[in-house]
């Protein structure tokens, strides 16, 4: 296996055990090209400044108590990171948001629409997801440069404004970025899809525990193999007919089968990139399962920010299990054969 770079931590050193062979630090510092998106979908990039003084705070209406808004999770993470990646070149979250709500302050209540000026109006985003890349920690992978980054989402469609205060819900990743395409690599020891707290000091303590109990060396070793095993084009034929298939099984027969997330909108994103993708295609002949992974994962940007997570992390169920299909494994056979 190719040498692994270590993580520095704040209370100990990650073990590398059996995943590495010798364990170096490398300064090299690559980043990706402005004009790549970690997600895309219907989102739009704005400033941690434009979140802070241009947006309002929404509040738990029973008790009018504040949530904890995108500024300040954004901002407890990016502490985070940097306490905990101390001497780690550490960049700014870039930002996504999307579903702006639109307000009115109550001087402007009665003003038509045409009459508002910029200072009567207020707004604030319903969804939002940021990465931050902590470039100087990285690791090539079947040829592709691959930086350590960190992504939470924020979605208050999935929080109950209406009632009483409540200990709130945020999802947070530590994973790798692929920097020929910005996709991003999610397993399970790095991703916290319930992450519920009351304060950012409890957001902060469960961010750094996220972060200490993640395995790089385990994840980088799970995707280095994926370039070790191929599927012929029949294969990813089949593969695209029962991830259609899939979408209109009964709800019955879907538990009896791996998850699928992707909708048939991905499915067909997949499809076009094996014809399309100069770096991740296999027009006409066999496909590594990395490429393959690559496919998936490419696909998942197209995701809403509340659901990208968690599709980002079936991507990568659905790609080491269709590896082990191909090795004899009955658990993810369906879907090729």
């Amino acid at each position: 296996m190719n040498e692994i770079i270590t993580m520095p931590i704040v209370a100990k050193r990650i073990n590398l055990g059996e995943y590495a062979e010798e364990a170096t630090i490398v300064e090299d510092i690559i980043r990706t090209p402005s004009h790549l998106h970690f997600i895309e979908a219907n989102t739009q990039e704005v400033t941690i400044n434009h979140l802070v003084n241009d947006c309002i705070t929404p509040v738990f209406s029973k008790d009018n108590e504040l949530t904890i808004n995108h500024a300040q999770f954004i901002g407890t993470i990016q502490d985070a990171a940097n306490d905990f990646f101390r001497g780690e070149t550490v960049d700014d979250a870039a930002i996504r948001v999307s579903h702006v709500v639109k307000g009115r302050i109550p001087e402007a209540v009665h003003k038509p629409a045409n009459q508002l000026l910029e200072s009567d109006k207020t707004i604030y985003y319903e969804r939002a997801a940021f990465s931050i890349d902590v470039p100087s920690i990285w690791q090539d992978v079947n040829g592709n440069r691959l930086n350590l980054s960190i992504v939470g989402v924020r979605a208050y469609n999935l929080q109950n404004l209406y009632s009483k205060k409540v200990p709130e819900l945020f999802k947070l990743a530590i994973g790798f970025k692929n920097q020929v395409c910005c996709n991003l690599c999610i397993f399970t020891d790095g991703y916290n899809s319930d992450l519920r707290v009351s304060n950012t000091t409890e957001l902060y303590t469960a961010a750094l525990e996220l972060f200490n109990n993640f395995n790089p060396a385990k994840q980088i070793h799970l995707m280095q193999q994926l370039g070790d095993t191929s599927m012929n084009e029949h294969q990813f034929a089949t593969f695209l007919g029962k991830g259609r298939l899939y979408q209109c099984l009964s709800t019955a027969r879907q538990k009896k089968l791996p998850r699928m997330l992707l909708t048939d909108t991905q499915i067909n994103a997949v499809a076009k990139s094996y014809i399309t993708d100069e770096n991740f295609g296999g027009d006409g002949g066999s496909l590594n399962m990395w490429k393959f992974y690559n496919l998936l994962t490419g696909a998942n940007k197209s995701s809403y920010i509340d659901s990208f997570l968690d599709r980002s992390l079936n991507a990568s169920e659905i790609a080491q299990g269709i590896t082990a299909a191909l090795h004899g494994d009955e658990r993810y056979k369906w879907f090729i054969e």
